[in-house]
Parts: structure tokens; C-alpha cells; sequence
């Protein structure tokens, strides 16, 4: 049966990497409210404790072991650093190596201000007639509805009409457009030296290899969900999919993008797509907290206009829910990762997938969520404060509602963020390292379809990670340590436990251990806004994005 929390007595230094030390109590001001489950897959046996997870008592820690309080790291300088190796996955074999470093005068880079341009160069690199390169130069809106007959009328274009948008007032205008990616013999590279936005459109990643994706913003991909009920299951819209419609895909990467909210999921994996690394990549969401103009906020005040029309919306609002409420609830980005499309398939076992240095800002769902396969993640900073706070504004005026009302809230529609962290499934092998949660309700979750049958179960264990909660009552509780430390907090506690170990013929590390950043540097490290995670942080020789090295291939298991 899974552990049941940690006192001080328990605590063993030999295990932990740090000391126990005094408490810091960090003051925050949360709504308190009477927190439901996260989800219906506990085993009976559990015992539920406050904000659903189960009977955890976590222990304290000092301010110097706080993650949010950290020195700078040795991170923190100039850029090209070997930090931004190509590390992982997709380094692995021939390696990844997009297009290639070449000259702007070169025929095989194009740079592309205009749908058309963007259009025609994708045609190129897709049908073999020589680029390997596109740069991006400014923002794009590529909506099927705005790219105009020239991109619509092309032979063999790259862009097909997605499933049409509903009810956002802007995408209904603009339209969503499904863009394909597959270079037959591979080999591609799309970036932004300024870090430009692409909007209204899916980037589909099939039947091809050697292919990377850096410095771009994606936006604006999210409508409200009456049709299924905010299951956000009807759509079918990912900023970018990888694998989907037949083919192998393998060696990508993805680096340094930026990815707000979209209607489901932000990258999927799927078909079995293998040797892929996500790295010093920026998940935020809405930006409704600050902007009253933003893409959740004018959703919003659409359906306002005209609230009876749209059940689900209409019962919030006639429940207690203000728009604000509302906005707030859903303003951070919801299912972000999920690998293997199909339960049981056994193509999944082929996904082997890096995730380092992401940083999650109030994630519902999904960091990743593995079904088979392989995934390594290390230096992932995922901070769900301004979550676990919207799941208990909704918890609040849940409480006040009738017995009958409540249920309906909770069985006939999905508007409860579940806060899960990162899950392997279906004999899935999921490594996490050095890295952080904050305020995750379920760090780490190892079945999510039948507890009781092992055929649903994965493999999941978290080394040297850092674990911060904020309770109701203003308290702080950290732990730092390992997962299989007796009583941490961290899970999974779902299942019974299925011991780690690499999905590799001889269950052995895939890769040695790539240089990691101590976990609590990480907020520092992530959020720099000169060095750290996502689309346009970063400012130099715009030939850097096109390479994957920049010297020192040192690895090591700690730093």
C-alpha cells in the first residue's frame, strides 16, 4: 500500500539531499473552502485529507531550502551556453539536427513574413524542393478564414480547415487551420529570432524525422465548451500534434516556445513518435487576471450577451459564478501533454520523450500524462499556486450550492481543475528529477482508468525533487527528497506500486545524465527574463537557433 506521510522522526538525511530544517511559514491568502478529490481512481483504502490528496502530512523546511527563494544559479549567464544543448531524446542516434546551420544567402532558407510566403515555403521543404530553413519574421495569423484564396487554392497546400470553431467571436471570424509538417526525407527547421506569435492554427507533425521548432509564441486555440460539456473533447485542437494520421515521426524539438491556452491539448504525442526532447519551454495560459481584453475574457462577454442560449454556461451563472470567476477558474492552460493517443496500443512502447527545464504556470493537466512508452523529465518548475487558489474559489460557491445543484456541477459538467502533475500509465516508464511542484495536488499519479488492474498501471518515480504546498490556514510545508522516501508526499498513490525501471531492452539509463540545475535554483533559473524558459527571452546571433550544440558536452549527474 502506498506510504501515508512524514513526520519529523521519520526524516532520514542519509535519503534526503538536505538537512531537516526549522519551519518558514509563508503567509498566503486563499479563499479556504472544502476541497473535493481530485478524481474518482483512489483505492478504497485511501484516507482523504484536506485539498484531496490523501493523509500526507508534509514536513517544513527553511527559507533556504526554499525553491521560490533561491541564489541565481549558474544558469544565469551570458547566452550561447552549453545549457541549451540539444540533451535527451531526440539527441540520441542520428541526433537532430532541423536544417542545418546555413547562411541567410543560402537557397534553402526562406524567410517568411506572409501566410503565402510561410505557405509556400512549407510546400517546398514538404515536397523535397530544397528548404531546409524558415524564419519566421513577425507574428502570423493563419486562421483558415484569413490566409486568403491564394493559400486555400495552392497545389498540394500545406493547410486544410480544422473542426470549425463554435463560439469564440474571433475564431469564428479567422477559422482554425491544420497545417502539415512532413518533409519527406526530414530535415527542417522553424524559428523566430524575435520570438513571433502564431495564431489560430495546428502545426501536424507526421511522417517525418529531424525536425526543430524554436522561439515561436502560440496563441490563441481556446473557445468555450458547451458541446461536451467542458470535457473539451469535440475540437480536437493541440498547437502542435506529433504522429497523427499514419507515419513514423521521430527526433524533434521543440525549445524555448511559449504555448497560452488551447481547446485540448497544447503537444500531443502520438502513433508512437519517438526521440523527442521539449526543452526551456513557457506554459502561462490566459492572461484574463490582468488583461480584460484577453482571448478567455472575450469569450466571456460573448456568451454574456446572450447566457440562457448556452446550459452550461447559464447554470454558472445563474449558480453563483461571476465572470470573474469564471475567468479565473479557467485562465491556466488545461490538458498540456499527453503521450499515446490510444489505450493499450501497443505502439505506444515506441514514445520516448525528454521534458527539461519547462516551466508550468497553473497547469490543470498532463505534465505529461504517459500511456507506455518512455519519459525522462528533469528540471521541470511547475508552479499551480494561482490554480490550487481558482480550485478553491469553484470549491467555495460549490459549497454553497443545494445538494442537487452541486451534483450537477460535479457529474453532469467538468469545471474543477484536477491539478495533476505528471502520470505514467499502461507499464509507462516516467523518471523525474530535480525539479519542483508547487501546490500540485497530484504531483506524481501512476493509473487514471482501474486502480485495481495492473494492465492500466505505470512506473513513476521522482528523484532529488522539491515538493511545496501552501496549506488554508497560511502555512508553507516543503519536502525535498525522493518519492520512495518513507511518507513523501509526492505519490503516486493511485495504484499499488510498480518498482521503476527504463523501458529499455536491458533496463538500463537511455542516456547518461545531462547536466541539471539543483532544484532549488529552478525558479530563478526558469523564470530569468533574459535566459530563461520561452519565445523571445532570449537575444543573440540569430544563428544560434539554428544550431544544437554550443561546446561543452559534459555531462554529469548533478551540478
Amino acid at each position: 500500500m502506498p506510504n501515508k506521510g512524514i513526520t519529523a522522526e521519520m526524516w532520514n538525511p542519509k535519503v534526503h539531499r538536505m538537512p531537516f530544517l526549522p519551519v518558514l511559514v509563508v503567509l498566503l491568502s486563499l479563499a479556504a473552502a472544502t476541497v473535493m478529490t481530485g478524481g474518482n481512481d483512489k483505492p478504497a483504502t485511501e484516507t482523504v485529507a484536506p485539498d484531496g490528496r490523501e493523509g500526507r502530512s508534509i514536513g517544513t523546511t527553511s527559507k533556504s531550502d526554499d525553491p521560490n527563494t533561491a541564489a541565481p544559479s549558474p544558469s544565469q549567464v551570458a547566452s550561447p551556453n552549453p545549457i541549451y544543448n540539444l540533451t535527451g531524446f531526440a539527441a540520441l542516434d542520428s541526433g537532430t539536427t532541423g536544417g542545418g546551420v546555413i547562411p541567410e544567402t543560402d537557397a534553402a532558407y526562406r524567410k517568411v513574413s506572409t501566410p503565402l510566403e510561410f505557405a509556400e515555403a512549407l510546400y517546398s521543404a514538404n515536397k523535397n524542393k530544397g528548404v531546409k530553413v524558415i524564419e519566421i519574421m513577425n507574428d502570423l495569423d493563419l486562421g483558415w478564414n484569413e490566409v486568403g484564396p491564394e493559400v486555400r487554392g495552392m497545389a498540394s497546400t500545406p493547410f486544410v480547415s480544422a473542426i470549425a470553431p463554435k463560439l469564440h467571436p474571433v475564431l469564428m471570424k479567422t477559422g482554425v487551420s491544420s497545417i502539415t509538417i512532413n518533409p519527406k526525407e526530414g530535415g527542417l527547421t522553424l524559428f523566430s529570432a524575435i520570438g513571433a506569435t502564431i495564431r489560430h492554427c495546428i502545426w501536424s507533425i507526421k511522417a517525418t524525422s529531424n525536425i526543430i521548432i524554436r522561439n515561436l509564441r502560440f496563441d490563441e486555440l481556446w473557445e468555450w465548451d458547451e458541446e461536451s460539456k467542458g470535457d473539451y473533447d469535440k475540437n480536437n485542437w493541440d498547437f502542435l500534434t506529433l504522429g497523427v494520421g499514419g507515419g513514423t515521426v521521430h527526433h524533434v524539438w521543440i525549445d524555448h516556445c511559449t504555448f497560452t491556452k488551447a481547446y485540448d491539448g497544447i503537444i500531443d504525442t502520438k502513433g508512437g513518435a519517438s526521440h523527442v526532447t521539449y526543452s526551456w519551454n513557457k506554459y502561462e495560459g490566459d492572461d484574463g487576471a490582468t488583461d480584460p481584453n484577453s482571448f478567455v475574457w472575450q469569450q466571456i462577454n460573448a456568451l454574456e450577451a446572450n447566457k440562457t442560449t448556452y446550459a452550461m454556461y447559464n447554470f454558472l451563472r445563474t449558480r453563483g459564478f461571476s465572470t470573474a470567476d469564471i475567468v479565473t477558474i479557467l485562465q491556466g492552460p488545461g490538458k498540456l501533454h499527453a503521450i499515446g493517443e490510444l489505450s493499450l496500443d501497443p505502439v505506444n512502447v515506441n514514445s520516448t520523450v525528454t521534458f527539461h527545464h519547462q516551466w508550468y504556470i497553473g497547469a490543470w493537466d498532463r505534465l505529461p500524462r504517459l500511456a507506455g512508452g518512455t519519459v525522462h523529465n528533469y528540471n521541470i518548475y511547475v508552479d499551480d499556486t494561482r490554480v490550487l487558489a481558482a480550485r478553491r474559489l469553484r470549491d467555495r460557491i460549490a459549497a454553497t450550492l443545494s445538494e442537487a445543484d452541486r451534483n450537477t456541477l460535479d457529474n453532469t459538467y467538468s469545471f474543477k481543475p484536477p491539478i495533476n502533475g505528471s502520470i505514467s500509465t499502461e507499464n509507462g516508464a516516467m523518471l523525474v528529477e530535480k525539479s519542483v511542484y508547487i501546490d500540485c495536488l497530484w504531483p506524481l499519479r501512476n493509473n487514471q482508468t482501474d486502480p485495481s488492474d495492473p494492465n492500466y498501471t505505470g512506473k513513476i518515480m521522482a528523484t532529488d525533487t522539491v515538493y511545496l504546498f501552501h496549506e488554508k490556514d497560511g502555512s508553507t510545508r516543503t519536502v525535498r527528497g525522493d518519492s520512495t522516501d518513507p511518507g513523501n508526499p509526492l505519490g503516486p498513490f493511485q495504484a499499488q506500486i510498480i518498482p521503476f525501471s527504463w523501458n529499455t531492452a536491458d533496463g538500463s539509463r537511455p542516456y547518461p545524465p545531462p547536466l541539471m540545475d539543483d532544484p532549488n535554483d529552478l525558479k530563478s533559473v526558469v523564470t530569468n527574463p533574459t535566459t530563461g524558459a520561452g519565445a523571445g527571452v532570449i537575444t543573440w546571433d540569430k544563428s544560434n537557433w539554428l544550431k544544437t550544440s554550443y561546446e561543452d558536452t559534459q555531462t554529469e549527474p548533478h551540478r
